[in-house]
């Protein structure tokens, strides 16, 4: 059975076959995400999440280019479009991916960057094609992701990788992301498809209420992540008000190098 909701604006979502497949639908920006995308995010998610028939979660992009770029810089004034901290309810957006009681895997292809990779990162599983490429932008454009993006990030692959992502703001192949733990296959990309179906059918066989419970037990862990984020959020709302943080979003648009330190005190 296919079940489709077509009233998004943002981003499309199916359910075939028990699958439920939430696809960021802006590929003319990289996929990127503006305040109505996060609430359209959130909205598809908790239907996915709680209907019975689903049993797995897919998180992709539409197109070829990307997975997901994180936060649109043309919707970024000081403050994104929308509600939350900082215009963006991005660590709520992460915090029910967590939440849903049903596997979520991130399908990857092209570009995790950004708010983009850190989606991937919250998600339980990720497979990607061998085109993909994953990294952090934060620092290079005056934000920062203060919560699930960095501490959990660390829980992930490590203290000194975490901090090399965040600090350098380089670019990583799939077959980096893989052996580093970020994700859990790598696959052509005319197979990626065929491989998330796999995963997915798979995951089907199993029993539900076990995979729910496994994982709530490996969630609770890193739960107290989500009061570090919420501060954190509230730090980054500040910063967002200086000009060393606009700056960023300037030199972004008018494709320069930022010159952090001339505003720097």
């Amino acid at each position: 059975m296919t079940l489709q909701t077509p009233h998004y604006e943002d981003i499309l979502y199916d359910v075939t076959d028990g699958v439920a497949t939430i696809t960021i639908n802006r590929p003319e920006r990289y996929n990127a995400f503006r305040g109505q995308t996060c609430m359209e995010l959130l909205d598809a998610f908790s239907r996915a999440g709680w209907d019975k028939s689903v049993g797995v979660i897919v998180l992709t992009g539409a197109g070829d280019k990307a997975f997901c770029t994180g936060g649109d810089q043309g919707a970024h004034e000081g403050q994104y479009d929308g509600r939350g901290i900082i215009g963006l309810p991005v660590e709520e957006l992460q915090t029910l991916i967590r939440q849903v009681p049903k596997p979520v895997i991130a399908r990857v292809q092209g570009f995790a960057i950004g708010g983009g990779h850190v989606l991937a990162l919250v998600c339980d599983l990720t497979i990607a094609s061998e085109n993909a490429v994953f990294g952090q932008v934060g620092p290079k454009v005056g934000s920062v992701d203060p919560g699930f993006g960095t501490a959990y990030m660390a829980r992930v692959i490590g203290e000194k990788r975490a901090r090399e992502i965040w600090y350098l703001c380089r670019k990583y192949s799939a077959a980096q992301a893989l052996e580093w733990g970020l994700a859990n296959a790598v696959v052509p990309a005319d197979k990626l498809d065929e491989e998330v179906r796999q995963w997915c059918d798979e995951i089907l066989e199993k029993s539900p209420t076990a995979l729910s419970i496994a994982k709530r037990s490996f969630n609770a862990d890193s739960e107290n992540i989500a009061g570090i984020g919420a501060m954190g959020m509230q730090a980054l709302s500040l910063y967002y008000d200086t000009d060393e943080s606009r700056e960023g979003v300037a030199a972004f648009k008018e494709k320069r190098r930022p010159e952090f330190r001339k505003f720097y005190k």
